[in-house]
């Protein structure tokens, strides 16, 4: 007979993960038939270029790789990370003390929290947000302080509103630009408000920019550490997923303040021993190809973006130009949901889409709509969201 074991008390604390909910939405509708449009998770349809998938083939024969990958991560792959920030942002890096390879942004971001939260220490968390940053709070013990994004103030998080003695118990904060799922981008003076009061209150500054790299209309998205002291109070999360079409390899870079760094480098050799050295070696043939890469991925997402916020627009629906990201972050109708919405869509026109509520209580009233699907698809779209009622008591 079974035995039954209770989970701990942390784990209880976190609600289901939204995505795998999406998941089940999604399979319920391909069981009845439907012909099911996925524009629920920023999972790029666009493959991995051909020359890095031949580069992990080449890596993966050479027994080297075939090893325990232990460390900081490849000496090669960092040098590559410290090229890309010195070339595109200006920024200098020391590739042995201010790189961490991550086995993906979100592993790194959900161990953060390990290496410098006490039970029940403050981290601030933008709201609505990517799940993990209060994931990785409640597992770490601490506690999530959400700090509500508005389109009013620019869905940035207002530290000057926020009380002192928020500030002074805080010792994390994690920001997104261009931000997941807002689409929304900061400016300098933002950034510069993020060093001043991490360097008053002494907290540590956690940029995720998993998009700095999908931007339009030749909008090219600053990294935090090119603020002046950004380097002091914090770091910045890199990510190979949505730049190079990767995001099954999980590859990503930590760079930043090398105190931080040691911090999460000390969790992480607790915890795993690196990414697959074909991977990295993947990696290092990517950053080589972004000026082949990255600007046709944007132009792709730049088309699709216009014929989807066209026709959103042309039918009423209420939603800013994205600059950034690879989203829409759409307005529900006056009275709708951003549950019933969604419902609404998955069982009226076999769309899936992100609930704003899910991802914060400040998401509640919009939905996020990924760009990950073709052209052709996202016009059916269109035409299916024609096809929906929006009363309430048909949902």
């Amino acid at each position: 007979m079974s035995m039954a074991f209770e989970t701990s008390r942390r784990l209880k604390q976190l609600p289901p993960y939204l995505f795998v909910e999406l998941d089940r939405l999604k399979e319920e509708a391909i069981a009845r038939g439907e012909d099911v449009i996925n524009l629920g998770i920023g999972d790029p349809d666009l493959p991995t270029p051909g020359p890095i998938v031949e580069a992990l083939k080449r890596a993966a024969e050479n027994p080297f790789n075939h090893r325990y990958p232990i460390g900081r991560g490849f000496k090669a792959f960092r040098e590559k990370v410290a090229e890309y920030y010195a070339r595109r942002f200006n920024v200098a890096l020391d590739s042995d003390k201010e790189i961490l390879a991550l086995v993906g942004s979100k592993e790194g971001i959900g161990h953060i929290p390990l290496a410098f939260v006490n039970p029940g220490e403050l981290v601030l968390v933008p709201d609505p947000c990517y799940p993990p940053y209060v994931s990785g709070t409640l597992l770490a013990g601490g506690e999530p302080f959400r700090l509500p994004l508005s389109e009013e103030q620019g869905f940035l998080p207002q530290l000057d509103k926020l009380e002192r003695s928020v500030l002074e118990r805080a010792k994390l904060l994690f920001f997104n630009y261009p931000n997941n799922p807002t689409t929304a981008v900061a400016d300098a003076a933002f950034f510069e408000q993020v060093v001043f009061y991490a360097k008053k209150y002494g907290f540590i500054a956690c940029h995720d920019a998993a998009y700095i790299d999908i931007a339009f209309d030749g909008y090219r998205p600053p990294s935090f550490l090119q603020t002046p002291g950004a380097q002091d109070v914090g770091i910045e999360f890199y990510s190979l997923s949505k730049t190079f079409n990767m995001t099954g390899w999980r590859i990503a870079a930590a760079c930043g303040n090398a105190e931080v760094i040691s911090g999460l480098a000390s969790v992480k050799s607790h915890l795993d021993t690196g990414i697959f050295g074909a991977i990295q070696e993947a990696g290092i043939a990517a950053f080589d190809l972004y000026d082949q890469v990255v600007p046709q991925s944007v132009r792709i997402y730049q088309e699709r973006r216009d014929v989807l916020v066209t026709g959103l627009r042309q039918q009423g629906w209420q939603l800013e130009i994205p600059r950034a990201t690879f989203y829409c972050w759409l307005r529900t109708k006056p009275g709708i949901t951003s549950a019933v919405m969604t419902r609404k869509l998955v069982t009226q026109a076999a769309i899936v889409a992100t609930p704003g509520h899910g991802l914060g209580d400040a998401g509640e009233g919009y939905v996020r709509l990924a760009l990950t699907v073709p052209v052709e698809r996202l016009k059916i779209v269109i035409e299916r969201l024609q096809e929906i009622s929006w009363d309430e008591d048909e949902a």
